[in-house]
């Protein structure tokens, strides 16, 4: 028997936020500062499904670095600055953001399951008044692997407190679709990084988070 949805599970950047520009930019701010260029073709070709931390490494390899677990965390602390300053003061949810989280939040629980740093996340839902609909976020760090590994959907299924096929996750990357399949959810793509045909291993593919229904999600 089908198991029927009982709770959602969003990813943040990229899904919640139009953040993925800012952390480019603050990822090419910090790049440049040791002499290496990071386009916007590769970040979204290669990196932009990861965490600070894998991304950093994974860039670091292809690019011939040797980049010692200190410096990467330094890294992420200059990057981390760039991004804060950004946000302290650019409302960055997409539009349909808050109307969405609110018309589930009254029929389903709700997580987060990001590779983005803890406060990022709690700093911008803070600011639009959202905090109080999110049960608990899985952020950067919060489990041993970060996405495409399935530990953040599974540890998210965990705090819902139910099976992972009764989880819907969204997610606008192919490793993010990647991470809650391994887990055991449903996963809807959306398409506001990559286009549907990047998307094709979720379960349904949407253009928008108006799309992103309790009866879409009953449907799954």
């Amino acid at each position: 028997m089908k198991r029927l949805a009982t709770a959602v599970v969003f990813d943040f950047d990229g899904v919640l936020a139009n953040s993925e520009p800012l952390h480019l930019m603050a990822c090419q701010e910090v790049f440049s500062s040791i002499g290496v260029e990071l386009t916007r073709d590769d970040y979204y070709a290669h990196y932009l499904g990861y965490d600070d931390r894998e991304m950093f490494r994974r860039l670091g390899e292809r690019q011939g670095l040797a980049l010692t677990g200190e410096k990467v965390g330094s890294l992420i602390e200059a990057k981390a600055r760039v991004f804060d300053e950004v946000i302290e003061r650019t409302d960055v949810l997409y539009p349909d953001a808050a109307d969405c989280i609110r018309a589930l939040a009254q029929q389903f629980p709700l997580g987060i399951a990001s590779g983005a740093l803890r406060h990022e996340i709690e700093m911008i839902l803070a600011r639009a008044r959202l905090d109080h609909c999110f049960r608990f976020i899985v952020a950067s760090g919060d489990t041993p692997n970060s996405k495409p590994w399935p530990d953040p959907y599974v540890r998210a299924a965990q705090l819902h407190g139910v099976e992972a096929a009764e989880c819907v996750a969204i997610e606008d990357s192919r490793w993010g679709i990647q991470s809650a399949k391994a887990a055991g959810l449903k996963c809807v793509g959306i398409t506001t990084s990559y286009p549907a045909e990047q998307l094709r291993a979720a379960d349904r593919v949407v253009g928008s988070l108006a799309e992103f229904t309790p009866d879409l999600i009953r449907a799954l």
